[in-house]
């Protein structure tokens, strides 16, 4: 990627060339912090998507709000700091409605008992790392379900933001159909997406979170939205705060929602911090040491986050717009930690944003999760018939876990029955027959 040059630090032996090697990257403190401001104004609608959610879950807004910007603060610190990357780190989406819509509410378990499940996943992941496991892994399962898994999740949510966004209703007819579009919730959230749209083509940086913010505005005005203020001091984290159930995780039969969650986050995450740190140029011998400790900056976010109380937390495809401004470094990441502390005192702002405010963000991020539908192979039967079983069946069946299982169970009986065993790795094998196993026996996979 051609990038212009930019002068070395301008002090070579102060402490941030000492921390970050700003020199030995080409690239200069104004460079990393406006990198770092650009990252985050991609990402800063995160901090009022994900209080959203999980309230939906009975969780606390205001401790999830807090939750939120500590731990992205955090994972991203110790992603600049430990490993020198300019990649930054939030609550995932996609993980944060799993968390919600299936498992909570779908499944029935309580918030505290999915906050022991993210946990012990955490826990699994940051085993796989410490040992190495992580790559085989990632190795062995097929690219047509990493992509799916990816595409089947960008459907999930998009029927989530329909439905938050009261485009679509329940139909007993016809299942959903069109909702009400004389409400002005609608409308203000079918603005929003078109805002999103527009200022996106037009390469705004922070084009979700004006929509985001564009709405609530109108919502004063047009939905009878209630405004209480806009700056104070952060809400109690207390609620949240080390609230996780793990008995009750593990007592409750909450072992396939594990599993799912840690294969999302492996994919999810690896694939990410991969391909931002391809796009800045860090994958080249003698700079891959740093690729592992990434991925152990990552394995410990997940883990922090549900000690805090937020769902799984993630390397955000985001960072790559600071890549593109020229970070380089982890000065980059710090800065992004720094702007999401400052968010905490932002809480009355976040509160009084609604539901369809940022829904039109949540159906924008899921049209791109679309976009690797385009690397299938759609000539090889084996290969997209599982891809598009998992993704159709996230959406159809409201559960991300079904489309993932199903996903698998088809990959590697295609395989078996068209006499292609052989392209199968065992990784695959192993899965498919716990999921098969948890439908023999459950007769569910959620």
């Amino acid at each position: 990627m051609k990038r212009d040059a930019v002068s070395p630090a301008p002090n070579p032996g102060g402490l941030l060339e000492r921390t970050f090697r700003l020199a030995e990257h080409g690239t200069n403190v104004r460079t990393e912090l406006l990198a770092g401001l650009t990252t985050f104004l991609t990402m800063a609608y995160i901090v009022f998507v994900n209080p959203s959610i999980l309230a939906d879950a009975g969780m606390p807004r205001g401790a999830v709000f807090v939750a939120t910007c500590l731990v992205a603060a955090l994972g991203s610190a110790i992603m600049g700091l430990y490993a020198n990357y300019p990649i930054a780190l939030a609550p995932g989406m996609g993980l944060n409605a799993y968390f919600t819509y299936v498992v909570v509410q779908g499944l029935g378990f309580s918030w505290p008992a999915a906050l022991g499940a993210v946990f012990i996943s955490g826990l699994c992941f940051l085993f796989v790392t410490l040992t190495g496991l992580r790559a085989v892994i990632v190795d062995g399962i097929p690219r047509t379900l990493r992509i799916a898994i990816t595409v089947g999740i960008g459907l999930f949510l998009a029927i989530i933001a329909l439905k938050n966004a009261g485009v679509v209703a329940a139909s007993p007819a016809t299942f959903v159909t069109l909702g009400d579009l004389h409400k002005p919730e609608v409308v203000l959230a079918v603005i929003g997406f078109l805002m999103v749209a527009v200022l996106s083509a037009r390469r705004v940086r922070a084009a979700l979170l004006f929509s985001i913010l564009a709405v609530t505005v109108m919502s004063f005005a047009f939905a009878g939205n209630t405004f209480h203020g806009l700056v104070s001091a952060p809400p109690s984290i207390a609620p949240t705060l080390f609230a996780l159930d793990i008995p009750g995780a593990l007592s409750g039969g909450l072992l396939n929602v594990i599993l799912v969650q840690f294969l999302v986050e492996l994919f999810d995450a690896t694939g990410t911090l991969m391909g931002v740190a391809n796009r800045a140029g860090l994958l080249t011998e003698g700079r891959m040491r740093r690729l592992d400790r990434a991925l152990m900056a990552d394995s410990v976010s997940v883990f922090a986050g549900s000690l805090l109380g937020t769902s799984s937390t993630t390397a955000y495809l985001e960072s790559a717009s600071g890549v593109e401004a020229g970070g380089r470094t982890g000065l980059t990441a710090v800065t992004v930690g720094a702007l999401f502390l400052a968010c905490l005192f932002f809480a009355p702002l976040a509160a009084a944003v609604p539901a369809y405010a940022t829904a039109p963000a949540l159906f924008y991020v899921a049209c791109l999760m679309l976009r690797d539908l385009a690397d299938l192979d759609w000539d090889d039967r084996t290969e997209v018939i599982p891809a598009c079983v998992t993704a159709l069946l996230m959406p159809y069946t409201y559960s991300i876990a079904t489309g993932i299982s199903c996903g698998f169970i088809t990959y590697a009986a295609l395989k078996l029955l068209a006499g292609r065993a052989r392209d199968v790795k065992p990784v695959v094998w192993v899965i498919a027959v716990i999921f098969l196993f948890k439908f023999i026996v459950l007769g569910e996979a959620h």
